[in-house]
């Protein structure tokens, strides 16, 4: 099994939309949606809460859902209340789930417990997670800063549970400049990890590619992906099965909206019109993307979320 197929279930089915929803506590919850075709969301539940978190802040944000490699469903998020301020996150919070509906074993990831420098987080934001089969175990990676004066970079640790993290290390820094909201893609054409994440001095998406997972990634200035009309960050790479197209998701935050490219080789991206997708019926924001089968699907349709 490929990274990438790890990452995205290849059976069809419907594309599972997880997401928050604003900037209140209220919002800060997890939801989801669900596409029949990739470009058109429905909220399910009645646009209601999934999960209702119990430890750290009560509040999420960014949330990030795989399918492990125990046939289990993963979500980690950003532990935060934005009320609290931006600079007052530290941790990292997951659930487990067997079925989509019954979400347990929440975990809070305290970032400072680590000491030194980590002693004094100040943002652990936007995790993200990919198996490493040469490893056997996952790479958590999320934009990560100390203090009040450093940028956020990209870091990342290793799991096997997602209870417990290695020691975090840099994964990808800019000089100066902030770099957040990493997404990383495998492209089985040339071999290259891509990473993406928001160009905080275009307020885009850019790109930077590695043979390794862990890296070095390119040296060189990153390249522009997005030709969103307005700032954009929180980027999801979708994969539409059964065609060599991929699709980016991009949080268009200041018009409440999503911008929406397409690509067939992780590095040139044409904008798909808006008339051709959207999420109906509710307003998301950051979040991530799975595809699911029918059986799974409709038992989201069909069911009732156990919280």
């Amino acid at each position: 099994m490929t990274h990438q197929e790890n990452r995205f279930s290849k059976a069809g089915g419907a594309c599972l939309f997880v997401h928050f929803a604003g900037n209140r506590p209220e919002e800060e919850r997890l939801r989801f949606a669900l596409s029949d075709d990739g470009f058109h969301f429905f909220p399910l539940f009645g646009g209601r809460d999934v999960v209702l978190q119990q430890q750290g802040t009560g509040c999420v944000r960014d949330p990030y859902i795989l399918r492990g490699e125990d046939g289990a469903f993963y979500i980690i998020g950003t532990d935060m209340k934005s009320d609290d301020g931006w600079l007052s996150n530290h941790a990292l919070v997951t659930w487990r789930s067997t079925d989509l509906i019954h979400w347990t074993d929440e975990t809070i990831l305290d970032i400072r417990a680590f000491g030194g420098s980590f002693a004094d987080t100040t943002r652990a934001w936007a995790p993200q997670a990919i198996f490493d089969k040469a490893k056997g175990q996952y790479m958590v990676y999320w934009a990560h800063s100390s203090g009040t004066e450093i940028p956020a970079a990209l870091y990342y640790a290793y799991t096997r549970d997602f209870k417990s993290l290695s020691k975090p290390q840099l994964l990808y820094a800019r000089q100066g400049i902030q770099t957040i909201d990493g997404d990383i893609a495998y492209n089985e054409k040339d071999g290259y990890y891509y990473l993406y994440f928001k160009e905080d001095v275009t307020q885009s998406i850019a790109w930077v590619r590695s043979k390794n997972l862990t890296g070095p990634y390119d040296a060189a200035p990153p390249v522009i992906a997005s030709h969103a009309p307005t700032g954009v960050e929180g980027s999801s790479l979708v994969p539409l099965p059964g065609t060599d197209r991929h699709l980016l998701f991009m949080d268009e935050y200041g018009k409440q909206r999503f911008f929406l490219e397409e690509t067939t080789d992780f590095q040139h991206f044409t904008p798909v019109p808006r008339d051709r997708y959207g999420f109906h019926g509710f307003v998301p924001r950051h979040g991530s993307f799975l595809w699911i089968t029918q059986e799974e699907a409709q038992r989201l349709r069909t069911g009732r979320i156990k919280k």
